[in-house]
């Protein structure tokens, strides 16, 4: 048996995946009682996974677009082939976390320090593509329980974060939910106009240390994203709104958040 000090990256992943034999599973459990990063780790990736089984497992199940069914073909098993295609593209989108195995923390943590688009503005764009358009389930948690919202994100991200008050600027807290994003967990705080637009606010930490914040704007097809990195911390604030309001916005979340 492997010296339970040794635990590996790939063990890690295998220990969430269940790959694992059951005397190594056991001496990692035993190594994460006095090793409580690696329990906190292994704990957001159980998360994760549990996010996105919750978010494509239901993709599965839909039916075929009628475009499709319109052969004579046996589409049965097509059906399935297209669908998981659809999720692994979709998936592919906030950051390709599937093949993160295969590479250690340390090489991921390197490159992320050049990774914004990676790490924060298209998983950012792409959770506000999903949740903003949502009728009946926007948010994880509503802006009832805000105080409760807040702690328990903090608590996941392993910093202090809040939700900025942007009532004075029409946008209106309805709730946030957590995320997961490429090697890290992030948190999605969303605001409603009266007209019924929305922005979110995407908040994660990277392996960034920036001591000058600058703002930077992206387009991401209809959706506009401004973001910035504020020591380790990155932040997108999301919607289809123009350059100029979405950049009053931010400079209301930044003076809120600092």
């Amino acid at each position: 048996m492997k010296n339970p000090t040794e635990v590996t990256d790939s063990e890690i992943q295998a220990y969430v995946d269940n790959q694992l034999d059951l005397d190594r599973r056991r001496e990692i459990e035993i190594y994460i009682q006095t090793h409580p990063e690696t329990a906190a780790l292994i704990e957001d990736y159980q998360l994760l996974n549990s996010s996105i089984q919750e978010l494509y497992d239901p993709v599965l199940d839909e039916k075929l677009p009628e475009q499709y069914a319109r052969t004579n073909l046996d589409r049965k098993p097509k059906q399935h082939i297209f669908f998981k295609i659809a999720a692994s593209l979709a998936w592919l989108m906030i950051g390709g976390i599937a093949g993160w195995s295969a590479h250690p923390v340390k090489l991921m943590l390197a490159h992320s320090t050049d990774g914004q688009e990676t790490h924060l503005v298209h998983p950012a764009s792409f959770a506000h593509a999903i949740y903003s358009t949502e009728t009946r389930h926007p948010v994880e948690v509503s802006a009832k329980e805000e105080q409760h919202l807040v702690g328990w994100l903090s608590k996941r991200l392993h910093t202090d974060i809040k939700a900025p008050d942007l009532s004075k600027n029409n946008f209106e807290l309805i709730g946030g939910r957590l995320l997961p994003s490429t090697n890290r967990m992030a948190a999605q705080f969303m605001y409603e106009r009266k007209d019924g637009n929305r922005i979110t606010l995407y908040i994660r930490r990277g392996a960034w240390n920036n001591n000058k914040t600058t703002f930077r704007h992206s387009n991401q097809g209809s959706i506009s994203v401004l973001y910035w990195i504020n020591g380790e911390m990155g932040y997108a604030l999301v919607g289809q709104l123009d350059k100029t309001e979405l950049h009053n916005l931010s400079e209301e979340v930044f003076r809120q958040i600092s």
